[in-house]
């Protein structure tokens, strides 16, 4: 396999072994937005920096990286770079800058298909392999300072969730401007998405060569959707990444790494999901472990995830509940489940709680039984009870 760089032998391949569906002695486990502000360490290394020049700075987006790996070594199973999905927007000409207590904001957000930013945007040549060299760099350099202590996830935001960001100019309650594309002006709509679809291959394709061993799309506002919209916007463009992504790696002859979604609300998706090429789903936290695993074993997949992450306020005894559930509904642990959130860590949690949280995934998963595989019955129930809440919902 082609490759520019010498890195480390792997020593802990449990996740990887994990997401391609082998029998492992325990669940792997690393949680979303591990790298971040909840440690103290993390202010100290960022100094007085913009998030997005850290985010530039190959030797500070590794040492914020492997911050987790250090404080919580040996109870943690991977790394995953620190970056932003919003880097391909910026890699299409628009402006993000992060506003302190605010989050990510467009200065210029998409109006509508008419004004001269769309055109822009619709026909600039974008070269993720020049503009995003920098999330290449820290990839790589990431990579040489594990020297093989666990796997690194390279990521993407899902196109839905791009446009999102895009035409609200940040974060939004009611999605007003989303829903005025999507319904208004589907066909750009569609036009645009597809064009991020294709940038968001290259690019992962770009880290993989740089180093990542294992990557996930994250559609975090996918939930916004109806399953008909979620059909329509969102689904035929996480499909288009997974069924290209592979191919694009072979043609520049880099190993086919696993590869993980997460649609973050898009629970009555599970099924369609599951029928996709991704290696691995992401759960979020309403999804009945019990259920969704005979799901996804149904299709031979693999979940990630997903306990509500709230749950790192609640201290010890209610974190030690819903990892016994989750090692519970997700049979065991021994097959088919990386041990995650159901979405990333939330502000303010403290280090120790999380520690707990991989100490008792650890300790749990030892002294539980392994459990039998899913039955017909079991199979036949959860999709019983998945149709109903689809019903549900298209009654809302």
């Amino acid at each position: 396999m082609a490759t520019e760089h010498a890195f480390a032998p792997l020593k802990n391949d449990l996740l990887l072994r994990t997401a391609r569906g082998e029998k492992v002695s325990r669940p792997p486990c690393w949680v979303m937005r591990q790298a971040g502000r909840y440690l103290p360490e993390y202010h100290e290394a960022k100094g007085t920096k913009d998030f997005f020049e850290y985010c530039r700075s190959p030797e500070i987006a590794s040492t914020l990286t492997l911050q987790p790996i250090e404080r919580f070594a040996g109870l943690i199973d991977a790394a995953i770079i620190f970056s932003d999905i919003l880097v391909i927007p910026q890699a299409m000409g628009m402006e993000v800058v992060m506003v302190d207590g605010k989050g990510p904001h467009f200065p210029e957000p998409l109006g509508s298909p008419e004004d001269t930013q769309y055109g822009e945007v619709m026909e600039r040549e974008v070269d993720v392999k020049e503009s995003l060299d920098y999330v290449y760099k820290a990839i790589t350099l990431t990579r040489q300072k594990l020297e093989g202590r666990v796997p690194l996830y390279g990521f993407c935001g899902a196109p839905f969730t791009l446009i999102c960001y895009m035409v609200e100019g940040g974060g939004s309650k009611i999605f007003r401007q989303t829903k005025t594309w999507i319904f208004r002006y589907p066909e750009e709509t569609k036009k645009l998405l597809q064009k991020i679809a294709e940038l968001c291959v290259e690019y992962l394709a770009q880290q993989v060569l740089a180093g990542a061993q294992i990557v996930q799309v994250f559609d975090s506002w996918a939930g916004e959707l109806s399953p008909t919209s979620f059909r329509t916007f969102a689904l035929p463009y996480l499909e288009y990444i997974c069924n290209h992504l592979p191919k694009r790696l072979k043609e520049l002859d880099a190993e086919v790494v696993p590869m993980v979604v997460f649609a973050k609300g898009a629970w009555y998706a599970l099924e369609e999901l599951c029928q996709t090429k991704y290696n691995v789903i992401g759960l979020d936290w309403l999804h009945e472990p019990k259920e969704a695993y005979a799901v996804a074993q149904k299709f031979g997949k693999v979940v990630q995830g997903n306990a509500d992450p709230g749950v790192l306020y609640g201290g010890h005894e209610a974190i030690t509940k819903v990892v016994e559930e989750m090692i519970s509904g997700f049979g065991g642990g021994k097959q088919g489940w990386i041990a995650n959130l159901g979405h990333g860590i939330t502000p303010f949690v403290k280090p120790d709680d999380l520690k707990f949280f991989f100490q008792e995934i650890h300790r749990l998963s030892d002294v539980h039984q392994e459990q039998a595989m899913p039955t017909k019955a079991d199979l036949a129930a959860a999709e019983e009870r998945l149709h109903q809440r689809n019903i549900l919902q298209s009654d809302w």
